[in-house]
């Protein structure tokens, strides 16, 4: 890797994964820097440490990015101290110091001016292998409460980024000068969609566009206790709006068969799809109030957009943290979140208000927008650099 180096080229070892929260904003991030450099007319050269079943090996690559995997141990959570010993934990453990070995020759050898770990078990070896090799440590969260991996790595870190404000008092004081609120890095075509290119891309002409639009996601797979809560709310929600709903590709004939009784008058307002792609960004401008989960990129997204939402937080998500984030935005007026034992009535009750009143619609809007970032690439690029000089 070493014999091909343009003298002035920037280097970047980025590490994280296993999850889109964890891969995609160091993507954007990669980009964004790449850009900036680029400006300056010179290069980037990046190296990728994941491992091999997470998404990050497909994306990576994808990209043209150079990829490399290291052994790594996933600890299972427990509160209680004996599980914590179970014989997988012991067996992942074991794989640490190895994974750490593996890591550290990867980071002597590229030479890397910055280590960007972005969470996820993988980011642990690299991170470790960034301070032994005196390499600057920058880390990025993109959760309001720090994640298992970042935790352990925030006293090596150079730089620790945050998504939020709120994130700041919740880090050990001995790292909170550290700390540097940039925002969760969002892919800059989601700010970029046109409405009216939603209708003509997916054919939406039975919508009422006198109707506000409702877009119902439950994240590429789809969610079935989201699927199940709109599917017995859809006759009330199609009085009342129209309805684009990404219901995941092994849904979506049971789902057909279920609206095949709907009236002809409310089912040209009803978009069924299995997955939405290229025209994400579309569907979410033409979106008046978006049901989704709330995942850190999910929320990143909605809050830069100003978009109303209700949350349907992943209850077995990595401590508890969709729930989490849901509260936090809730508190603040800028969404709303059902939590608990969550049924059709109470989806109703959450969207209602915001469907009939465009005022309250529009209050909601402006409340997420203040806490989105949608320069929040940038902020990090701006860290990362720093953090190679200081």
């Amino acid at each position: 890797m070493s014999e091909h180096r343009s003298a002035n080229a920037f280097r970047l070892i980025v590490t994280g994964g296993g999850t889109g929260g964890h891969t995609y904003p160091a993507l954007t991030a990669i980009r964004t820097l790449q850009k900036r450099l680029s400006a300056e007319g010179r290069a980037l050269e990046v190296l990728w440490i994941g491992t091999a079943d997470g998404l990050e090996a497909r994306v990576a690559p994808a990209e043209g990015i150079a990829f490399a995997t290291v052994a790594t141990g996933k600890i299972r959570r427990s509160s209680n101290p004996l599980k914590m010993m179970s014989a997988a934990n012991m067996k992942d453990m074991a794989r640490v110091p190895l994974g750490v070995a593996q890591a550290r020759k990867l980071v002597a050898d590229f030479r890397p001016d910055v280590v960007l770990a972005t969470g996820g078990y993988v980011a642990v070896p690299a991170g470790l292998a960034a301070r032994m090799c005196r390499r600057p440590l920058v880390l990025h969260e993109q959760t309001v409460r720090l994640g298992l991996a970042n935790r352990k790595l925030a006293g090596s870190a150079t730089r620790i980024a945050v998504s939020s404000e709120s994130t700041v008092p919740l880090l050990p004081e001995a790292v909170r000068s550290a700390a540097v609120v940039t925002g969760n890095p969002i892919r800059p075509e989601v700010l970029a969609g046109h409405p009216d290119k939603a209708v003509e891309a997916l054919g939406l002409y039975g919508f009422d566009r006198g109707l506000p639009t409702v877009y119902v996601t439950g994240g590429a797979q789809g969610s079935q206790q989201i699927n199940g809560l709109v599917r017995d709310a859809l006759p009330w929600l199609l009085d009342r709006a129209n309805v684009i709903h990404q219901c995941g590709p092994d849904n979506v004939e049971e789902l057909r068969r279920h609206v095949a009784a709907l009236p002809a008058s409310s089912a040209g307002r009803y978009y069924l799809a299995g997955f939405v792609g290229p025209e994400l960004p579309d569907v979410l401008a033409l979106a008046d109030i978006v049901v989704s989960r709330s995942g850190a990129g999910t929320l990143a997204e909605l809050t830069a957009l100003g978009k109303p939402a209700v949350f349907v937080p992943l209850a077995s998500s990595a401590g508890n943290e969709q729930a989490h984030n849901a509260r936090h935005l809730e508190e603040a007026g800028a969404a709303v979140a059902l939590l608990d034992d969550v049924t059709a009535d109470r989806l109703r009750d959450a969207v209602g208000p915001l469907l009939v009143d465009p005022t309250r619609r529009e209050a909601v809007a402006a409340r997420a927008q203040a806490h989105g970032r949608p320069d929040a690439a940038d902020r990090l690029v701006d860290v990362i650099l720093s953090a190679a000089s200081s």
